[in-house]
């Protein structure tokens, strides 16, 4: 019964910015660990980004920290990702993925529930 839909995507011209939602349902969410994951044509899973359920620890691949920010509103049952500075690196299909841990899993093995993905294509 648990579902996470993510939203959000388009194309993007380098340098500009999108705001990626995952909507959860059928899980507690406020007690679940978000994070978001990329995959690129032909390429492996990356992580990118997770957020801790306790709401305070976070981790970010080095190719995005300062650039993009996640983020877990508990109230909406929703998590973000906001998306800076865009670069053509980053285009890849981005999932969001939940699991009840009490830290930021860079991991994708770590994370049993994953939505759809949402496509993010950044021209130059």
């Amino acid at each position: 019964q648990v579902q996470l839909v993510e939203s959000g995507g388009g194309l993007v011209q380098a340098g500009g910015s999108l705001r990626l939602s995952c909507a959860a349902s059928g899980l507690t969410f406020s007690t679940y660990a978000m994070s978001w994951f990329r995959q690129g044509p032909g390429k492996q899973r990356e992580f990118v980004a997770a957020m801790a359920w306790r709401g305070g620890s976070t981790n970010y691949a080095d190719s995005v920290k300062g650039r993009f920010t996640i983020s877990k509103d508990n109230a909406e049952n929703t998590a973000y990702l906001e998306m800076n500075n865009l670069e053509p690196e980053d285009t890849a299909v981005y999932y969001c993925a939940a699991e009840r841990l009490g830290f930021a899993s860079t991991r994708s093995r770590e994370y049993t529930y994953w939505g759809q993905g949402t496509q993010v294509t950044v021209s130059s």
